[in-house]
């Protein structure tokens, strides 16, 4: 039989109300004649909890414990969803991550998948188990102890399993109903899409858009695993939802497809630093040993032989990013005068594939823009994106008007 992967999130299984909803929509697929593997993740803030509960124990927690814990919530969704998909007269059993196995690595709470062998379940299919329902979120590390993917790795999970079990395609299920172009909540005229591509969608991700986790998105791109993104809470058809997929199962794509944003953002800057050979090495390599993970880079126009370095990092690695570079300072390997800090910004993008090909989407997004007195304080581009910083008091009105510009409303 073809292979279905159906992935639910938290707040698709919050209660028991919710979780009995999810089962009747695997059972009109499984109606259809799929074999069905279930991601399911923690009962909506369950999680939160363990981690509480967690820090509260051992503030210096030994993280292979706490992998343990936290990983236990959607254990118990996956019991509760076999039991229910039972009690529906559907043959179905409730997998842990290790009874898989999914094979991970040893990092502790940012687990990297390594393999998953079929085998297992591909047993049970045949000897008439119609539904899986996996753990997601978690796996097995060579040492044989439980790993976690980091937060929202149930959808890696799902993306992982249609992978490995070469599903005909992998649903999110969750509390939006597909991917938009922008958020709704701040742009009322945002238009629900019903194709987009993986590079576009990788971009918003990674940009501020909250439907997908990144590494998921990042899994499907490189296995070709079409996915489809719906609610848990609307009535479904085959063309439901948004499906994510390869460029060229794409007819025709807007120059610009989505305006994200993201709201958590600041800007450093190293004032009068050396300009020579290395000195961004010198810069950017305690950086990344902190973990800050950064994004926008300028470097201005040297005279007499200095310059200054400006870069963007999420503004809750502010403090790391401090330390790491006034370390640096005393340790002497790097030199500057002062090291600013505003944290009074906000990343606002336009992302879309067509910008390979037609001209003049970053002079358009820049006289926008200036047109409603908005200064752009860093430019960053790619082959399919242009970022701005700008002042976080300007985000909203700087996505309805870039949306506005580029007709994202009209399909």
């Amino acid at each position: 039989m073809p292979v279905l992967v159906m992935k639910f999130g938290g707040t698709s299984v919050a209660n028991l109300d919710r979780i009995r909803r999810a089962a009747k929509r695997v059972g009109v697929e499984v109606a259809k004649g799929y074999d069905v593997i279930v991601i399911v993740s923690a009962m909506s803030g369950k999680t939160n909890e363990l981690v509480g509960w967690v820090g509260e124990t051992s503030p210096m927690y030994d993280a292979r414990e706490y992998d343990a814990v936290v990983s236990s919530g959607e254990n118990v969704t996956a019991g509760l969803m076999a039991l229910t998909l039972q009690e529906m007269d559907i043959p179905a059993r409730s997998w842990q991550g290790w009874q898989v196995p999914l094979k991970t690595n040893s990092a502790h709470g940012q687990a990297r998948i390594e393999e998953i062998p079929p085998e297992n379940i591909m047993t049970k299919f045949a000897e008439g188990m119609k539904v899986a329902v996996v753990a997601g979120f978690q796996g097995i590390s060579p040492e044989g102890r439980i790993t976690t993917l980091g937060r929202g790795g149930s959808d890696t999970t799902a993306v992982a399993f249609a992978a490995a079990f070469d599903a005909e395609r992998c649903d999110i299920y969750t509390d939006v109903d597909g991917v938009y172009t922008t958020d709704p909540r701040i742009c009322p005229k945002a238009r629900k899409l019903e194709k987009i591509a993986f590079e576009e969608m990788l971009e918003l991700a990674s940009l501020g858009a909250k439907v997908l986790q990144t590494r998921s998105v990042e899994l499907a791109m490189r296995y070709n695993v079409k996915l489809r993104v719906l609610s848990s809470f609307e009535e479904q058809s085959d063309t439901a939802g948004t499906l994510i997929c390869a460029e060229e199962d794409i007819m025709e794509s807007n120059v610009v497809n989505g305006i994200a944003a993201s709201r958590e953002e600041a800007k450093m800057t190293l004032v009068t630093i050396v300009d020579k050979p290395g000195v961004a090495a010198s810069i950017f390599g305690p950086l990344s040993e902190a973990g800050v993970n950064v994004d926008m880079i300028i470097q201005n126009v040297s005279e007499e032989g200095v310059t200054d370095m400006t870069f963007s990092c999420p503004i809750d690695q502010v403090k790391r990013a401090e330390k790491a570079l006034n370390d640096a300072r005393t340790a002497g390997t790097i030199g500057f005068d002062e090291l600013t800090v505003d944290t009074e910004v906000c990343k606002v993008s336009a992302v879309g594939i067509g910008m390979r090909s037609q001209s003049g989407v970053a002079a358009k997004m820049f006289k926008v823009l200036s047109d409603e007195g908005i200064n752009i304080k860093v430019i960053a581009t790619s082959e399919i994106k242009i970022s701005v910083l700008i002042e976080r008091k300007y985000m909203e009105l700087a996505v309805q008007a870039l949306h506005d510009a580029f007709e994202l409303e009209k399909a």
